[in-house]
């Protein structure tokens, strides 16, 4: 089990990582974080992801689905932002930026998950 600087600093380490943060939804703080930068602030990245994530879970309540989010993927032209809600603390969600040309999508999918399976808080 990997504590959350060591889980972060990990997810750091994939192909293309701007920054990389565990978040709370419920407040939109970031409990956690890795890189960022001075055009890429994280604080603010999370604080608006959260939004996306509560948006996403009222529209499931409210269509009856009852089942999780495995992850969600916001493509832009030179970035994927990739946010993963956790299965063991459904507060939280990962959150990562990666640059487009450079990441690897199927792989830091693959990563977040692993990441989430080894995480201990």
């Amino acid at each position: 089990m990997a504590n959350v600087e060591n889980s972060l600093n990990e997810a750091m380490q994939m192909d293309g990582a701007i920054g990389v943060a565990l978040v709370d939804w419920s407040s939109g703080l970031a409990l956690g974080k890795a890189g960022g930068n001075n055009t890429f602030n994280l604080e603010v990245a999370a604080a608006g992801n959260t939004q996306v994530v509560r948006a996403k879970m009222s529209v499931m309540k409210n269509l009856n689905l009852n089942t999780t989010i495995e992850d969600i993927l916001i493509t832009l032209p030179n970035q994927y932002h990739l946010i993963r809600p956790l299965q063991k603390n459904t507060k939280l969600f990962l959150y990562i930026a990666l640059h487009r040309e450079q990441a690897n999508l199927a792989m830091a999918r693959y990563k977040l998950a692993e990441i989430e399976t080894n995480l201990e808080m």
